[in-house]
């Protein structure tokens, strides 16, 4: 085929527009042309799920300030069929109004709703019962893993596909396959991708996307292939020649402003000094661009991913997901935004003027918390599962949260506990008394317990932490205990398993004023505001655990840092009560709890960890 080329004319009825105005959009061996003239994406990656539905106007009103024409998104597999053949398009999941959003504040999208996402996401976007299927290989050609995939894209198609350029919307490209070449090179599973997409309805531009060293792996013919994380024009430039017949045009579907964080580790930060001169080059190389992150938001719930490129370590990412990026946490403009946003500006038509950049959102102090209940995690087990081996929360059908494990045994003695193959946070207990934590993070799975005279009971309080989303451990992602526990080299049998995924804080059973002297507790509380704005929690004094505010889960903490608050989206409070809920595994007794006005991300010490 000697010219790439794709036509697509569709309507775009602009926010406040009273007629229809045609739009064509096409790709030929340079340029992608709008209107049959060149056009540059310059486009701002932000995730509809880490941004509370009522602000998205707001976070792409930003976006439009910035400079930026293009919003690109992932779709999220695990949020949209959280359980086998039970699809969800609602609320914050509603990826259409997501994009129709864009469109009314005449942004173009990217989509990129490749199964496979990595975006430091839970399971890189898989969801957990795929785990569940015996003998399903992701990322294969195994048939049950694409007739899973075919039917979640089908699901997605019905949802999207209307809205690309060919049928009236605002979508002008979409992703097939995520850093394929990262992971394999089996052209015929890429091709059994671009047919699926195509059946789904998805029938114009269709594009992969890789590393630099990973593009020839991961790209099909046929496909346009983008290039990740390169910053020289020429580089760029070549890599896309050499695999895309001579030609163009070049986009970089994920240039990196800064970088996101992890657990024990420091915040992440990069002036943006450093990146002024690379963007000014490739945007005058004519070079379309995606900003990953432009916005990173909050990866709230217990959705986050984790780094595991080999057996080595294990590093769960923070909940913040700011980036350091030039939009931060919370929506607001940072200096980064507005040396980008000059940068951006010298490269725009003559005629196109930016808008004025919105002020900083007001943010407020919560006045002191007031407690009138709290249980211990003890006293609100549910019924158990039995087995005479632990078992892993997929083969409780649980997807994230925690599980406790059980079992009871003749006391008298002393000996090492170890856990093998934990996953991935323990807290062990003898007959209800603390004993010490087992950390995946740290390689530390035992320790020296003593059991009393007679009957001893030894609970493990086990956390999910978030499963891998990136590298060769991809595949080894269950959860809990999963392989055997042992006493002094004995295994220990009989377990009870209670499931305690914390999806519904609302059946919680509280006891007022109830003094919790060890283990993990449940606070529950209120506070008055006269005003709403923006407001962070300051978790610092606290141990580990997740808060919700008004029944919505605001994401983790854990005072190893680096992050030691919580974002409180202004979305979610509301004049008068509102009520707050917290979850303590490390600090049963601590009760005081104060907010910020600032966020809170610094450098922690790993000598910390408790």
């Amino acid at each position: 085929m000697n010219r790439c080329f794709f036509t697509a004319i569709f309507i775009l009825l602009t926010a406040g527009s009273s007629f229809a105005q045609q739009h064509s959009f096409m790709i030929n061996d340079t340029s992608f042309l709008l209107d049959g003239k060149p056009f540059q994406m310059i486009s701002a990656e932000m995730h509809y799920p880490r941004i509370p539905r009522a602000a998205w106007r707001q976070r792409m009103k930003m976006a439009k300030a910035m400079g930026i024409n293009t919003i690109g998104t992932y779709v999220f597999w695990n949020l949209h069929e959280p359980e086998k053949g039970k699809y969800d398009f609602s609320g914050n999941n509603d990826i259409a109004a997501f994009v129709r959003t864009a469109q009314e504040e005449g942004l173009w999208v990217v989509l990129r709703p490749s199964p496979y996402i990595c975006a430091e996401w839970e399971f890189g976007g898989y969801p957990y019962w795929l785990q569940k299927e015996k003998g399903l290989v992701v990322r294969s050609r195994e048939p049950q893993y694409l007739q899973a995939y075919e039917n979640y894209i089908s699901q997605v198609g019905k949802q999207l596909a209307p809205l690309m350029v060919t049928h009236g919307g605002n979508i002008l490209m979409v992703q097939v396959e995520n850093e394929y070449g990262s992971w394999s090179d089996d052209k015929t599973y890429l091709d059994i991708n671009k047919k699926i997409f195509i059946n789904a309805g998805f029938d114009g531009v269709l594009y992969t996307c890789d590393p630099a060293k990973d593009v020839a792996k991961g790209n099909l013919p046929g496909l346009f292939p983008a290039v990740n994380g390169v910053s020289d024009p020429e580089k760029m430039k070549a890599i896309v020649r050499k695999n895309n017949n001579g030609k163009g045009p070049f986009y970089i579907a994920e240039w990196y402003p800064a970088w996101f964080d992890w657990w024990g580790e420091q915040h992440h930060t990069v002036p943006a000094a450093e990146y002024i001169a690379q963007l000014d080059r490739i945007l005058a190389a004519g070079i379309s661009i995606n900003m990953y992150m432009f916005h990173g938001g909050t990866t709230r719930g217990f959705m986050n991913g984790a780094n595991c490129y080999d057996t080595s370590f294990y590093q769960p990412q923070t909940s913040s997901y700011d980036y350091d990026a030039p939009l931060d946490e919370a929506g607001n403009a940072t200096s980064k935004f507005m040396q980008f946003r000059s940068v951006i500006a010298k490269h725009l038509p003559r005629d196109q003027v930016l808008p004025d950049v919105p002020p900083a959102k007001k943010t407020i102090e919560i006045p002191a918390i007031q407690w009138q209940r709290a249980t211990s995690v003890f006293d609100i087990l549910p019924k158990p599962t039995l087995s005479k081996t632990p078992l892993t929360f997929e083969d409780l059908d649980q997807a994230y949260g925690y599980v406790l494990y059980r079992t009871t045994l003749s006391g008298n003695r002393s000996g090492l506990l170890k856990i093998k193959e934990l996953r991935d946070y323990g807290i062990v207990f003898v007959n209800g008394e603390k004993q010490g934590i087992v950390d995946r993070m740290q390689k530390k799975d035992s320790l020296f317990i003593k059991l009393p005279a007679g009957t001893a009971t030894i609970d493990i309080w086990v956390e999910n932490m978030g499963r891998i989303n990136f590298g060769p451990n991809l595949l080894k992602n269950k959860k809990g205990i999963t392989e055997k526990v042992t006493l002094d080299g004995q295994e220990l049998k009989d377990w009870k398993m209670f499931s305690l995924p914390f999806d519904n804080i609302s059946s919680i059973r509280f006891a007022e004023n109830k003094t919790v002297h060890d283990g993990p507790v449940v606070r529950k509380g209120t506070f008055s505001l006269e005003e709403t704005g923006d407001t962070y929690l300051d978790m610092s004094s606290w141990g580990k655990g997740c808060v919700w505010i008004n029944g919505h889960h605001l994401g983790r903490y854990w005072q190893i840092g680096p992050q030691q608050t919580l974002y409180v989206p202004v979305e979610w409070l509301k004049k008068g009560k509102n009520d707050i809920v917290v979850l303590e595994l490390l600090k049963p007794g601590l009760e005081e709890l104060h907010s910020l006005e600032r966020p809170v991300l610094n450098r922690p010490s790993m000598a910390r960890i408790p």
